[in-house]
């Protein structure tokens, strides 16, 4: 079955691809959206997400300059004209939401809260998104093609490009168990990453996939970077993902995931192995740890130790802290009067654990946490000495949302061979897309702003 009726056909139907599908639109296009998923309501990370808008755990509206020093800080490796376009079109990216109707507020004093989708996505411990936040958004931009004459079918998986003298003119899909045939000028791919694909979780950033949390809805398997891939593009930073420390009991009770997270405790505390010692810059922060958790032998093996003064201080911290919400839910907090008692609760060697803990204290005393091995650093927080009674430790494991690397595009969000020259035809948005978040430190830009500003850019694109 051909069908040449499109001017662009957009594939996932999450907030970069229905991004895409409106702004295509309203410059005169054509679009179609191509969506896997077959339900009314089909899930994707957009549907679950908490709703923040940032530019790397900063306000968006904070300007091109700060925001771009903000990302060659954090991102080290991320591609120049992607970060610029990034930093210069993060606060359009917001507005563009707003005049298609999609609510904000500010959720809390911290800057990188003060553009939050309405009604919040944060409610308290769990998985609710029914009526919040991405629900609420993916409904309306859904609302918006549909009165602008646009079709969105469910359903429809893609299977594969179709290439003409080095030119993306299609895709082939399966739509209800038929092989379709559709041809446009453009295709944006926009299915997100790859964080529910276990073989490629294997092959780029973790040894053992079926021990890291799937923090997500589930829908991101790769079929956009495999389809790239096919067509002849090039990848970055395929080796780090966002995600966040989460209690090993998440596994088993989804009363434990998305949030609360661990992020405020491991920054204040240490994260140790089943040896006692350290093995991560918990100062890079949560999504760094994660990803170094992620990359054990056993990424169950690992407790995040902290004293009473961290409990009750950045314990609280956050929307959903996780004192009192991780015991309250059920997770395992082990609680000793000292160290060796605590050591003997999980297993492993007082002695190790006490020396670990009294090396980390004196560098916290003399202000040499540089020279620990690993060394720490405070990029996300200050390490606070572990002296109080009682003490507690928590079994951990790597919540993966999606992977921040994939196909590599360039700053008008056009698909680049490995030569650095844009396939013709073939553009990528969101979070399939590369090149921009990563680095060493596994720096955060931001999901909701990187999938919306690149799908702005990727359709404002093919209408020029």
């Amino acid at each position: 079955m051909n069908n040449d009726d499109y001017d662009l056909i957009v594939v996932g139907g999450g907030i970069a691809g229905l991004t895409a599908a409106n702004r295509a639109a309203q410059l005169g296009a054509k679009p179609l959206l191509l969506e896997k998923g077959t339900d009314e309501h089909y899930l994707c990370n957009t549907r679950y997400t908490g709703g923040t808008l940032h530019v790397c755990m900063a306000d968006i509206m904070s300007g091109e300059d700060a925001h771009l020093a903000a990302i060659e800080k954090l991102c080290d490796g991320a591609r120049p004209d992607l970060a610029r376009a990034m930093a210069r079109h993060a606060e359009r990216a917001v507005r563009w939401l707003q005049s298609e109707g999609c609510k904000f507020i500010k959720a809390s004093a911290s800057p990188h809260h003060r553009w939050v989708l309405a009604p919040p996505g944060r409610k308290g411990p769990g998985l609710d998104w029914k009526g919040r936040a991405g629900d609420v958004l993916l409904r309306r931009l859904g609302a918006n093609l549909e009165e602008r004459g646009c079709c969105l079918l469910r359903g429809a998986r893609v299977q594969k490009p179709i290439m003409e003298d080095g030119h993306c003119v299609g895709v082939i899909a399966e739509v209800d168990g038929e092989i379709v045939e559709y041809r446009a000028k453009a295709v944006i791919l926009a299915d997100g990453g790859f964080q529910a694909a276990p073989e490629l979780l294997k092959e780029h950033i973790t040894p053992r996939p079926e021990k890291v949390h799937q923090r997500n809805a589930g829908s991101g398997t790769g079929d956009g970077l495999r389809f790239a891939l096919e067509a002849g593009a090039a990848t970055s930073g395929m080796d780090k993902f966002y995600g966040h420390l989460l209690s090993l009991d998440a596994l088993t009770n989804d009363r434990l995931w998305p949030y609360p997270y661990l992020d405020a405790v491991v920054t204040a505390g240490v994260l140790i192995n089943p040896e006692g010692r350290r093995f991560a810059d918990e100062g890079r922060g949560g999504v760094h740890v994660a990803n170094s958790v992620a990359g054990l032998e056993d990424p169950h093996s690992s407790h995040v130790v902290f004293d009473q003064t961290i409990w009750e201080g950045a314990g609280r911290h956050g929307l959903i802290p996780c004192n009192p919400h991780i015991p309250k839910e059920g997770g395992t907090l082990h609680k000793a009067s000292s160290l060796g008692e605590l050591a003997g609760m999980i297993g492993m060697s007082a002695a190790a654990l006490e020396k670990t803990v009294a090396g980390y204290n004196a560098a916290v005393d003399a202000g040499t946490i540089g020279a620990l091995t690993p060394p720490r650093c405070t990029v996300k927080g200050e390490p606070v000495a572990i002296r109080t009674a009682p003490f507690y430790a928590m079994p951990v494991c790597a919540g993966i949302t999606y992977t921040m690397g994939g196909i590599a595009i360039d700053g008008n969000a056009r698909v680049i061979r490995p030569d650095d020259t844009p396939i013709e035809g073939l553009y990528a948005a969101g979070t399939t897309t590369g090149g921009l978040e990563g680095g060493s430190g596994a720096g955060y830009v931001g999901g909701l702003s990187k999938s919306t500003v690149t799908a702005l850019l990727a359709a404002e694109h093919t209408a020029g």
